[in-house]
């Protein structure tokens, strides 16, 4: 092949490849997640082998015990909130609520763009913290729980996903993407170490060995 076409091959490969870099099908989805980045894996090993390990117990739960999609910053409750923070373009009208935008979903690798395929899954489930310990709190720390935006316990999802994953701890749920995994169980036991919540066996048992491998 002459060193001209040669050349103009090799220019063209390299602006499609970076047409394509730059839609993001090169480096990932535009529009990640941006939940506040767990503590290490030394660390969350650390936390997991001072909790307590008890049986759960669900007796009384019921998820209005837990207000949650609160009044964070004028108009905005915590729901929308965790949706301009997660998305990408959100754009929202004058009671917050988002008209558009895009949302990629670490747990599945799914991208959307309509905030109703979004649901904002608790990654501490409420009543996963009821069986833990959250029954003798007070409705003030509840609240507080299920509408925490420090700690890595709120995360917008696919709507599906999280229906699928319901109350269910790592021993019998996690996200089907596995690159996600150790970021799923660094901020699980974040979570429960903050809140002074207890494990059942089976429960530390899938998380140690999750653990192992971050």
């Amino acid at each position: 092949m002459p060193k001209f076409y040669a050349r103009r091959r090799l220019g063209f490969l390299a602006a499609f490849t970076g047409l394509i870099a730059s839609a993001g099908l090169l480096n990932g989805p535009a529009a990640s997640a941006a939940l506040p980045t767990p503590v290490s894996a030394a660390t969350a090993r650390t936390y997991l082998a001072s909790l307590t390990v008890a049986t759960e117990d669900r007796t009384g739960y019921d998820r209005d015990l837990f207000p949650h999609w609160i009044a964070q910053s004028g108009a905005c409750n915590t729901r929308e909130t965790i949706l301009k923070r997660d998305g990408t373009g959100v754009v929202t009208d004058s009671s917050c609520a988002a008209t558009s935008g895009s949302w990629y979903s670490p747990y599945d690798g799914a991208t959307w763009s309509a905030s109703g395929d979004v649901d904002i899954d608790h990654v501490v489930p409420l009543a996963e913290a009821w069986d833990s310990g959250a029954d003798a709190w007070t409705t003030s720390r509840r609240q507080s729980f299920a509408n925490d935006l420090t700690r890595p316990q709120l995360i917008a999802v696919t709507d599906n996903v999280n229906q699928a994953k319901g109350d269910q701890d790592p021993a019998t749920w996690m996200p089907s993407r596995s690159a996600y995994r150790c970021t799923y169980v660094r901020a699980w036991v974040q979570v429960k170490y903050y809140y002074d919540l207890s494990v059942d066996s089976a429960e530390k048992s899938a998380l140690q060995g999750y653990l192992a491998n971050c």
